[in-house]
């Protein structure tokens, strides 16, 4: 039996989010939009193109997209030198790995970003693969992500459990039929997360790691 352990990484691995808020926050400012970074935390953990489309309305001036984008990627790529692990990210990896599970990383991001991640993090040696942005045609919270990661490990729905911060997570699990557990680590309400269709919430993976054997983890694949 395979067992899966799918991860989003921004704000569930790596303390990024509120870099993502403020970078979003400037790069509509800089194009005649004021946009409450409220609304931009909210949409944290969706892809370029969906976010801006729910933050702005399907009506906007699409012309606009790929200059909102680019300054969102130019100012948020200053701070990769700078960027740190949520705590206990790599140990909660390692214990999986070490237990038998595959650890696959399901994330927007990609290309320098992602490999910013991947260096901060620094657990690539228990990773055993990556489904990025650029590997699918619909972003969270379209289930894809979910399902190309569950590909990667070789695993069904029942032998997976995946670990996200976001609302767009929890609702990416849940359409592909997988155990969704959510962290506090991305500054997203408890109840949020909840009603998006998370069957656990913890602060962050250094508190699931605590409580590994109590988890879903200890039930997912074992009949639980």
């Amino acid at each position: 039996m395979v067992r899966a352990a799918l991860f989003d990484v921004d704000g569930t691995l790596v303390d990024t989010n509120y870099l993502h808020v403020t970078a979003w926050w400037e790069a509509f400012r800089q194009a005649g939009h004021t946009v409450p970074m409220t609304a931009v935390h909210q949409a944290i953990g969706l892809g370029s193109t969906d976010l801006i489309e729910h933050l702005l309305g399907a009506g906007r001036d699409r012309r606009q997209d790929e200059q909102i984008s680019g300054t969102h990627a130019a100012l948020y790529a200053t701070h990769f030198e700078r960027l740190s692990a949520v705590e206990g990210a790599a140990d909660l990896l390692r214990a999986l790995a070490a237990r038998g599970w595959k650890v696959v990383l399901a994330t927007s991001a990609s290309g320098p970003e992602l490999k910013a991640l991947r260096r901060v993090l620094d657990a690539d040696d228990v990773i055993t693969g990556t489904a990025s942005a650029d590997d699918v045609d619909e972003g969270k919270p379209a289930p894809a992500p979910v399902l190309h990661a569950m590909e990667l490990a070789g695993a069904t729905s029942g032998e997976t459990v995946y670990v996200g911060d976001s609302v767009w997570d929890m609702k990416a699990a849940t359409g592909a039929s997988v155990t969704a557990v959510g962290l506090l680590s991305g500054g997203i309400a408890r109840q949020d997360l909840v009603e998006a269709g998370a069957v656990e919430v913890y602060r962050n993976p250094a508190d699931l790691l605590a409580l590994l054997d109590s988890s879903a983890f200890s039930r997912v694949g074992n009949g639980g």
